[in-house]
């Protein structure tokens, strides 16, 4: 049986991966180049989900994947990867935020939803983790194996990093919301009062 407690834990654990979510989407630090040349310059480009921005550019930054990069062969098929990513990290914010209305309205429930509302919010969380999961895993695979990416000094950045801990936290507030629901007692219920006629 969960308890207020449990809950309450894993609604602020979900709260802190909605938020890495958000950040990771709206940051342009997926994958990073940095260089310093022998005059001690130092070039960097920073690759989001939407933007890319750098600091040989002006404007400094613009919209990404580029019109021009999507026009080739293997071009076209990063580009469709990259937006594929991009959908699914929008995806995963857009359930992280309906496991949080979840969350209220089961915390707002009383006991019963309590005690029957934690398959929704563990089913949930556990979805926004594979979708996460499978965000970073492509972002991954198109860091290893697009020509892009082949120069040194190219780098998965902090985005990437928080999309990979905000999943490993939904997929931690699942698993602790369900031990909870089997391993913890039943909360108190109603108290018997004493019988004043058999004092």
């Amino acid at each position: 049986m969960t308890r207020v407690s449990v809950y309450s834990a894993a609604l602020v654990t979900s709260v802190v991966a909605t938020a890495m979510i958000i950040a990771s989407i709206a940051a342009p630090n997926w994958v990073s180049y940095s260089v310093t040349t022998a005059q001690g310059e130092t070039f960097e480009k920073h690759i989001g989900l939407q933007k890319s921005c750098s600091s040989l550019d002006a404007p400094a930054c613009r919209d990404f994947p580029y019109p021009e990069l999507c026009r080739a062969g293997e071009g076209r098929y990063f580009c469709s990867m990259w937006r594929t990513v991009g959908f699914m990290a929008s995806l995963a914010a857009i359930l992280c935020l309906a496991g949080l209305v979840g969350f209220a309205v089961i915390l707002s429930g009383g006991k019963y939803k309590r005690e029957t509302g934690w398959p929704f919010v563990v089913g949930m969380l556990s979805l926004v983790a594979v979708v996460e999961f499978v965000v970073i895993s492509i972002a991954a695979y198109l860091f290893e194996n697009d020509d892009q990416f082949t120069i040194p000094g190219w780098n998965l950045d902090f985005s990437w990093y928080l999309g990979t801990v905000s999943a490993a936290l939904c997929l931690l507030a699942a698993a602790g919301l369900a031990v909870s629901a089997y391993l913890l007692p039943p909360e108190e219920g109603y108290e018997f009062l004493e019988d004043p006629l058999d004092a």
